[in-house]
């Protein structure tokens, strides 16, 4: 009965994973380091996506987007982090070794384990929820397309689609960007590309710091 619902929620959910932002470039730039820490991003935002989409199914998130003091201080925070997460980025270029590593290109170089994973998860859980779109796109998208007075399990299964979605699609995402032959370019144009990448974070928290 709910089924058309739940269809649109999960293409509209797939075009909002897909669309590069602070999520994308997170995932993106964690699997280029290996692919443990870029599935661990991709926990990591999914739980965020998670999280705003519960809250939105509470009614919470139609709250507290219309609390406009609570948007700005997210809105400021998410900047804050994205502009340091760009410098962070920035930064390491210079503190590598240009030996470090000689003779072995990411794709043949050990892998990180467990503590490469789960600092990845925390990062990539940071950007979800510090995103103030994350926060009006579920609030917005929910209110939307669910009728009202739908039955307790279709807001249950809306969360289980929003969850289903963004770790598929993130999870690809890490897969791809950690493979072995983007990893070798990636070897070979490391500097610049951390620098564009960097670059593209401190510009995503400048816009959203000036953005109203």
């Amino acid at each position: 009965m709910f089924l058309p619902e739940l269809l649109t929620l999960a293409g509209v959910m797939l075009l909002a994973c897909i669309s590069p932002g602070p999520d994308f470039i997170a995932v993106t730039s964690h699997a280029l380091n290996s692919r443990r820490a870029g599935l661990g991003a991709a926990v990591g935002v999914t739980g965020a996506c998670a999280v705003w989409s519960m809250l939105a199914v509470f009614g919470l998130g139609v709250v507290l987007a219309r609390m406009a003091w609570g948007y700005e201080l997210l809105r400021l925070v998410g900047a804050a982090y994205l502009i340091y997460l760009g410098v962070r980025m920035i930064y390491s270029m210079r503190r590598s070794a240009p030996d470090a590593g000689a003779g072995q290109s990411p794709a043949t170089a050990p892998q990180p384990g467990a503590a490469a994973f789960l600092p990845s998860v925390r990062r990539g859980f940071l950007v979800g929820m510090t995103n103030p779109k994350s926060m009006a796109f579920f609030g917005s998208l929910f209110v939307t397309v669910l009728p009202v007075g739908a039955p307790a399990w279709v807001y249950g299964a809306t969360v289980a689609v929003v969850i289903v979605v963004a770790l598929g699609w993130f999870s690809v995402l890490a897969a791809i960007f950690s493979s072995s032959g983007v990893r070798m370019v990636y070897a070979r144009l490391r500097r610049p590309f951390d620098a564009v990448m960097g670059a593209a974070l401190i510009g995503l928290g400048v816009k959203l710091a000036v953005s109203r």
